[in-house]
């Protein structure tokens, strides 16, 4: 009798796992390396103790994971800043939406040729990332620093044709977000996003000649986001990312993983397009 009921329960048991694990959804996403790729990882358990399977995907580029979103082959992406969605939806008919803030990665200037800005000779070349806003980001980083002057009126939309003062003759160069790195010894500096630089074993704090601040603009437009195609912002695997990305320990892991590289925004708003142009 014993050994009837015990075979009894442990049927009982493998029907609620079968249950559950038929419950499970599993969400595709994407992302890039470092952190993005990392952080999803030690959210996967979190996940799917909310029954929610994470399937991830890794990109080295910041192309691929948006038009996947849209196409429908991913459900959600992690890579990005608000600006540079803003400008992908413009310029390729997207429908992609920013939903949960996670992150921002300050852009450093980082030592190539040249070890420090007292150093950097005339004529010195500087390596920035070729899409628009980021492009303008590390333009304006370069104003902070004394390098460059800029039009005011340009702000966020800063372009190589935006410079009114260029007191050194420094040669900008626009390059791939993602090649930076690599090319890192052919320039004296290249400003180079923080996913790039700790995916390449970059330091902020020893290997720059300086980094971004708190800017307001620049910070609300440079948080790292989930992003989902329209129509999928309240759909339940958000939800269940929100709280997962909002646990303690999540945050924990952030905070003591990268030191400072990686800087916890999940209470950033994102800045809608119309919100942009009227901060310029």
């Amino acid at each position: 009798m014993k050994k009837a009921i015990s075979i009894l329960l442990s049927l009982i048991l493998v029907a609620f796992s079968c249950a559950a694990l038929a419950e499970s959804q599993t969400v595709r996403i994407g992302g890039t390396p470092v952190p993005h790729v990392e952080i999803l990882e030690f959210i996967k358990p979190l996940m799917a103790e909310k029954g929610f399977e994470l399937e991830i995907s890794t990109f080295n580029d910041y192309v691929i994971p948006n038009t996947a979103v849209e196409d429908g082959s991913l459900d959600a992406n992690y890579f990005q800043h608000i600006a540079y969605l803003n400008n992908f939806n413009q310029e390729n008919g997207t429908h992609l939406v920013a939903v949960i803030p996670v992150h921002f990665e300050p852009m450093g200037v980082f030592k190539g040729r040249t070890e420090s800005l007292d150093a950097l000779p005339d004529g010195a070349t500087i390596g920035v990332p070729n899409d628009p806003s980021n492009e303008a980001r590390a333009l304006l980083l370069l104003e902070t620093l004394g390098l460059i002057e800029l039009d005011p009126e340009a702000g966020v939309n800063a372009t190589k044709l935006s410079i009114t003062k260029n007191e050194k003759n420094l040669e900008i160069v626009e390059v791939e977000a993602a090649q930076l790195p690599r090319m890192l010894p052919d320039f004296d500096l290249a400003v180079i996003n923080g996913n790039y630089a700790l995916d390449a074993g970059l330091s902020l704090l020893t290997d720059t000649v300086g980094a971004e601040g708190s800017d307001a603009l620049v910070y609300a437009q440079s948080v790292n986001y989930i992003v989902v195609k329209e129509g999928n912002e309240e759909a339940a695997f958000v939800e269940a990312l929100r709280e997962v990305l909002n646990d303690e320990a999540t945050q924990e892991f952030i905070t003591e993983t990268y030191q400072g590289s990686v800087v916890l925004a999940l209470d950033a708003e994102p800045l809608a397009e119309e919100e942009a142009a009227a901060e310029e």
